[in-house]
């Protein structure tokens, strides 16, 4: 918006002094940033994805929105605001028109704050660092079936710096360790997505002596990960559409890493 209105000015300024000894345009890459910038911006791509429940339109289906003008943040703002005006207007209808009119109607807002929106100054302080803290967070899902959703799952921890494991069937078991912020912005990425119940089951928060060299609290962080990288594991899956796991290999995986006790904690029961 900002950036369009610059450019309007210096072409009506262009327009009335058209010649160099009226006005002088000093830094000509500048202008043609700027026009490529407004121009490209005109024509934003955006991509709507939907996937497709067999129980749809009793469940609603799973819609992403991609739009190269907008962050990660906004990107996942826009999906959750999306979400929130389907499951008000739209539960139990078809809804992919009115998801498609929705964000015709909305985008444009999200790429203007995303053009007037400008990072804030960092400033020094002598005030002590905030503390670091390790996560491990414990996230239960009724079911995790959806490829998508385990695509995102295996991507986002992956960018995040994240170790551990999804299980994906019915239940869903997803486990994330690493520093708390990185855990924080995976949950909130995770949680927007469309499921029918999903929450953090348990969590764990260590925090970290903050006294020496980054690299100590990056070799802290590190010893008190029990995963190495992340996986999706699998237990013998089963059932009529293969969507169960044994939950006695599922223990047996958790008692190798040194976390059987979560199992009760999911299930309610001491594993064996």
């Amino acid at each position: 918006m900002w950036a369009e209105s610059q450019l309007a000015e210096i072409e009506l300024l262009t327009s009335m002094f058209p010649t160099r000894e009226e006005l002088e345009l000093t830094d000509q890459l500048a202008l043609a940033e700027l026009r490529d910038y407004v121009e490209g911006s005109a024509s934003t791509d955006v991509i709507l994805s939907c996937a497709y429940p067999s129980e749809y339109p009793s469940v609603m289906p799973e819609i992403t929105v991609r739009c190269g003008g907008l962050s990660r943040a906004q990107q996942t703002q826009i999906h959750a605001d999306l979400n929130a005006f389907l499951m008000e207007n739209c539960q139990g209808e078809v809804c992919v028109l009115s998801a498609v009119d929705w964000v015709k109607d909305n985008l444009q807002l999200f790429i203007s704050r995303s053009l007037s929106a400008a990072p804030a100054p960092v400033k020094e302080s002598s005030s002590p660092r905030s503390e670091e803290v390790f996560s491990r967070l414990w996230i239960y899902s009724h079911h995790i079936y959806n490829k998508t959703k385990r695509k995102n799952i295996l991507e986002w921890s992956k960018e995040l710096g994240l170790s551990g494991f999804s299980m994906p069937g019915k239940p869903g078991i997803v486990c994330v360790e690493g520093p708390q912020s990185a855990c924080e912005e995976f949950w909130s990425r995770v949680k927007v997505l469309t499921w029918k119940k999903i929450m953090i089951r348990h969590r764990e928060d260590i925090p970290l002596d903050r006294q020496g060299e980054d690299s100590r609290t990056v070799e802290s962080i590190d010893s008190l990960r029990k995963f190495t990288g992340f996986e999706e594991a699998m237990f013998d899956p089963h059932g009529n559409r293969g969507n169960h796991m044994d939950l006695g290999q599922l223990y047996q995986f958790l008692n190798e890493k040194g976390c059987c006790d979560v199992f009760q904690i999911y299930f309610g029961i001491e594993g064996r």
